[in-house]
């Protein structure tokens, strides 16, 4: 089998994404297991050979196996790609910790920051695990459906390891799934987390009928944030104009199937946040998210209003009206300054 180097991956999150990415590998042929923290969940899924719940209709190729226990997984794997909620990400890699063998490359396809520390996952799973695990971030543009269903797709594998992001772009590339790699990890990062937040923005926008126009206008000062913290942070602006910036921010922005978009049309119909998460039912990232990222850019003296104006409406109350307006009412200036 080509590719065997990370064969067999374990993926750990029986959600939409996990299983998505679990089902893309597996079409290549690949051994796969998939394993999550609900029992009865896996059960559901050994018996149908399918995810019902989070992928309706999408049968499980055959070399990709529901496994029920993660230890005996992890000595069988050799490669281990997590796919948990950002809330859940540090506290599942202390877990697999001890049952990892020396050298196994571990990737994720989490976006966020790690909650409270404001931390990327990539520098909270280098303190975790140490320098003897490779490391790789898995980014979108993406949806976990279209991935499952086939569906012509590009994604972006980052890590600091050459050969571990070659080996895992092999094992995922496929006819429907062009796989680009880079170096540019913290781009990477940064991309796939501040689109969450913007993507809640605009669905807020569309959710009060503000229309198109509004809807460019956000998306593209929202770049504009994007860049600012980026730099900041010693992204590279090629990673940030890229499918990891741009693509994701321009797909959860603008498609409904995005869970942050759906939160944010929600507030924007008059529900309050709280009715607004229970209509989404499932995780969205862009709440801790801006959170994280309004601290970091403080901490950086970086100005991203869009992100303070979203922060507001989850967190302080405000009202989503108003705080449109706060952000049409800024001071005049040019678009951009040399």
């Amino acid at each position: 089998m080509a590719n065997s180097v990370l064969i067999p991956t374990l993926v750990i999150g029986a959600g939409a994404w996990g299983s998505a990415l679990a089902i893309a590998m597996a079409r290549n042929g690949h051994e796969v297991l998939l394993w999550g923290r609900n029992t009865d969940h896996l059960k559901a899924m050994q018996q149908s050979h399918s995810n019902e719940r989070y992928l309706p209709n999408v049968p499980f190729p055959a070399s990709l196996e529901v496994v029920t226990d993660l230890a005996q997984a992890i000595q069988h794997a050799k490669h281990v790609l997590v796919s948990v909620p950002s809330s859940a990400f540090s506290g599942m890699l202390e877990t697999i910790k001890p049952m990892l063998k020396p050298g196994t490359p571990i990737s994720w396809a989490t976006k966020g920051l790690t909650p409270d520390t404001g931390r990327f996952l990539y520098d909270t799973a280098a303190d975790i695990l140490g320098e003897n695990h490779p490391l790789a971030v898995i980014s979108g543009p993406s949806f976990a459906m279209e991935v499952a269903k086939d569906l012509p797709t590009a994604m972006t594998v980052a890590s600091k390891d050459p050969a571990f992001f070659q080996d895992l772009a092999a094992a995922m590339h496929r006819p429907t799934l062009r796989v680009y790699t880079t170096s540019d990890v913290q781009g990477v990062q940064v991309g796939g987390t501040v689109k969450n937040v913007l993507a809640i923005g605009a669905g807020i926008s569309d959710g009060l009928g503000y229309g198109a126009n509004a809807r460019a206008a956000l998306i593209t000062r929202g770049m504009a944030e994007i860049l600012r913290f980026a730099a900041s942070l010693g992204a590279e602006t090629e990673t940030m104009i890229g499918l990891s910036g741009v693509g994701d921010v321009i797909l959860t922005c603008t498609d409904n199937q995005s869970r942050n978009r759906q939160l944010g049309l929600a507030i924007g119909r008059g529900l309050t946040v709280e009715q607004a998460v229970a209509e989404v039912g499932k995780t969205v990232e862009g709440m801790n998210a801006a959170r994280e990222v309004l601290m970091r850019a403080k901490q950086a003296g970086i100005e991203m209003p869009i992100v303070e104006q979203v922060y507001k409406i989850l967190f302080e109350g405000h009202d989503p009206r108003q705080a449109v307006q706060a952000l049409l009412c800024r001071e005049q200036k040019p678009e951009t300054s040399r």
